[in-house]
């Protein structure tokens, strides 16, 4: 009977036993553990790889910008010496300790249309601590960095007011002290002779382009100014399509201004090249008892090596050392004069630009007052209108879309100028100062605006 009922007992706990499922929850628990555990684990890996790869990019870009100033000053560097300058620049940056295996390469093309371009790589591992329990004992990382500089070339003509109100209230030593800073400003973002053309127009109601351009065949010498070896004609163009010699009168006192050209069909508003055959587009030479300095053309910024004291008128600090105030307002002659020192051929034969860049081209046109005098009126409103004109055809995408900025030094209490205004490019680009200082102030920032045109990241 014992025995019997030890045994009943045995099968009954057995079953019970069976039918029990307390126990489930823990080996379920049990299996679950196993992925749970490489998920945190896989987290906590990935983790650590991101920062190595984070760190690792910003070590890159940098390295990147260093090597390409190295190479803005010296881009004769061998590639082999390229790769040694990045990575020594990289591992002095790079800092995390995550990773191993690092690896540093570099590229480097220049002379390319989109400018200089140099390319630093990057490659590394992080060992997995959770991961190479499942088989993945590491982790690849890598990264890459490109920087490109000098992707334009950049022409900048300069075009002063020199009129007589410019010697009032200081403005015109601080105009020339902050000119000179403009240009050594764009002269320390070149790197090479071509990489940065300026030319100087000082303007009143005439721009002088020379006496020693008497005799060039893009001059209009009035009637005033010379006859014809037959009578019959009395104008140069009439004279020389007939086969005739023009011969020029008081070309001896002629002090080199010229002033607006015909502004029948436009060209006082057009880049033309000047033709004999078509008298509009010639310079209408002009004896004015108050003509400006004379023009200096397209000048390398880079070549530039005089002092700030420099007088001598064949250089960029010289002329505007050299400048003089006299006579009424004009803008839209200088402005005009400006744009034509950025083409090439007559009048000013401006070096021709190399087909591997990209070219900026720049106005920068500074005035201290309202217009008052040109070829054909004195009232501002109508000289303005032939202003905008030019102003519109310089920014068009059709004649080259010329950036341009605009300065108005008002120190007298002027009225705002629209046509300065609205001349300029639209972003920002009009300088209005009312002081002498904002007048400066205006200088640098359009320095330091065309330094980031030039010098691209």
């Amino acid at each position: 009977m014992f025995i019997q009922s030890v045994s009943s007992q045995a099968k009954r706990l057995a079953s019970r036993f069976a039918r029990h499922d307390g126990g489930n929850i823990a080996m379920t628990f049990a299996v679950a553990l196993v992925p749970l555990l490489g998920f945190v684990g896989a987290a906590v890996d990935y983790s650590r790889a991101n920062a190595a790869r984070a760190a690792m990019q910003v070590a890159l870009d940098s390295a990147a910008l260093m090597v390409s100033k190295d190479l803005s000053g010296n881009p004769t560097l061998s590639a082999a010496d390229v790769t040694t300058k990045a990575t020594a620049y990289f591992n002095a940056l790079y800092t995390n300790t995550n990773a191993s295996q690092v690896a540093v390469t570099a590229s480097y093309t220049t002379n390319s249309k989109d400018g200089s371009t140099v390319t630093v790589n990057g490659t590394g591992v992080v060992a997995t601590d959770f991961m190479k329990m499942v088989g993945f004992p590491q982790m690849g990382i890598s990264g890459a960095s490109t920087t490109t500089w000098g992707s334009t070339r950049m022409r900048v003509a300069i075009a002063l007011d020199v009129t007589g109100s410019m010697d009032q209230d200081g403005k015109l030593p601080a105009m020339k002290t902050a000119a000179k800073n403009l240009i050594d400003t764009l002269k320390a973002s070149a790197s090479q002779t071509a990489d940065v053309y300026i030319s100087i127009i000082p303007f009143n109601v005439m721009v002088n382009v020379g006496i020693s351009n008497k005799n060039a065949s893009w001059l209009d010498w009035d009637t005033n100014y010379g006859s014809c070896s037959k009578s019959s004609y009395t104008t140069k163009s009439t004279c020389v399509l007939a086969g005739q010699t023009w011969t020029a009168k008081n070309v001896n006192k002629w002090q080199g201004c010229v002033t607006d050209r015909d502004k029948t069909d436009n060209y006082d508003a057009l880049k033309t090249p000047p033709d004999v055959n078509t008298p509009g587009t010639l310079y209408l030479a002009q004896n004015y008892g108050q003509c400006p300095s004379e023009i200096l053309p397209m000048k390398s910024a880079y070549d530039s090596k005089e002092s700030d004291s420099s007088t001598d008128d064949n250089t960029l600090k010289g002329k505007i050392n050299n400048l003089i105030a006299n006579g009424n307002t004009n803008q839209a002659i200088g402005l005009h004069w400006a744009w034509i020192s950025l083409q090439q051929g007559d009048p000013l034969n401006t070096p021709a630009k190399d087909a591997n860049y990209k070219y900026t081209d720049v106005v920068i046109l500074m005035s201290d007052g309202l217009n008052t005098q040109d070829r054909w009126y004195n009232q501002a409103s109508q000289i303005d209108t032939r202003q905008a004109l030019l102003c519109s055809n310089i920014k068009n995408s059709l004649y080259g879309s010329t950036i341009v900025y605009t300065i108005q030094v008002n120190t007298g209490n002027d009225p705002e100028s629209q046509v300065l205004k609205n001349c300029a490019s639209p972003t920002g680009q009009f300088f209005p100062a009312t002081s002498i200082s904002q007048m400066t102030q205006a200088f640098a920032n359009i320095g330091s605006s065309l330094t980031k045109l030039r010098v691209s990241k």
